[in-house]
């Protein structure tokens, strides 16, 4: 679901990471992270649980397009792979605008990449929404392992809609930038055509300005460091929402006074972890606050 924000002529468009567990959804995002400059992007923040966590954060890409004379504003989410979060992952996939199923190329993990393309399909269904419908693209990662299938193979076993397909390593961020431009230009033409009147970029320069590779030192020196996110407790998200932008959340600003005069509304989906209350599973609380 489209957020847009009237005051900073800006639209959100969410971009979920799925796949199974450790198949290098969270090293996509913070290779992404590091690579935008600070004054582009927002936090990442981080819902962690037992044994895998759910990342988060939004950047304003530089040449991705414009909707209506709004610029686009790129969220990005990564969901737990492990089985039994599956209800943390539906949390987190409600209201996506595109999907990245990232799989791993190796030839033990076939199985748990079917099975995590199908439980995507079925998570979407359950939503009303249609994965061969949503843009989507598919990336192949781990291609410098020795035991990695052909992407041919790989591509007859999970590929069933044939969406586009990168191939990756994303350890050494090879590939994670091409996939991120591919679903991000898939999200803007399909927001163009859904809400008309945008101008998209269809030139082969990303949208997002990656600057270049460092040095061989520089980079092992990188990869000693710890991940860069804020790890938030239940209480600490509540603080989050005063620093959220007034939006409008739902469809496109009208303009039109409605039941809240000079009043405008922000939805927050907050997800906790229920063992806070002592029974299993996660839970959703959304937030709606008018804002005068």
């Amino acid at each position: 679901m489209v957020l847009f924000n009237a005051a900073t002529k800006e639209l959100t468009a969410k971009i979920v990471y799925y796949g199974p567990g450790l198949c290098g959804k969270t090293t996509n995002l913070q290779h992404i992270y590091d690579s935008l400059p600070q004054d582009g992007r927002g936090k990442m923040l981080s819902l962690a649980t037992q044994t895998d966590r759910t990342l988060f954060f939004d950047f304003l890409p530089i040449e991705l397009g414009t909707i209506r004379n709004m610029k686009t504003r790129i969220q990005l989410y990564t969901v737990p792979g492990q089985v039994f979060y599956d209800a943390t992952r539906k949390l987190v996939l409600r209201g996506a605008d595109a999907v990245v199923f990232v799989a791993d190329s190796q030839a033990q993990a076939l199985d748990g990449n079917k099975e995590s393309f199908q439980n995507l399909i079925d998570n979407l269904r359950e939503q009303g929404a249609d994965l061969e419908k949503l843009p989507h693209v598919i990336q192949f990662n781990k291609r410098d392992t020795p035991n990695a299938l052909p992407v041919d193979v790989l591509d007859r076993e999970i590929n069933r809609f044939g969406a586009p397909t990168f191939e990756a390593c994303a350890m050494r961020g090879q590939g994670v930038r091409e996939t991120l431009s591919g679903v991000a230009r898939l999200v803007l033409r399909h927001l163009t055509e859904k809400y008309g009147g945008g101008t998209t970029v269809e030139s082969q320069a990303p949208p997002v300005m990656f600057p270049q590779p460092p040095s061989a030192r520089a980079e092992a020196a990188k990869e000693r460091l710890p991940l860069e996110v804020e790890e938030l407790g239940a209480g600490e998200l509540l603080e989050e929402i005063e620093e959220l932008p007034v939006t409008e959340a739902g469809g496109m600003p009208s303009g039109e006074p409605g039941g809240h005069p000079s009043t405008s509304v922000v939805e927050v989906p907050v997800v906790l972890d229920r063992s806070l209350f002592s029974i299993g599973g996660p839970v959703e609380i959304r937030l709606k606050l008018y804002l005068k």
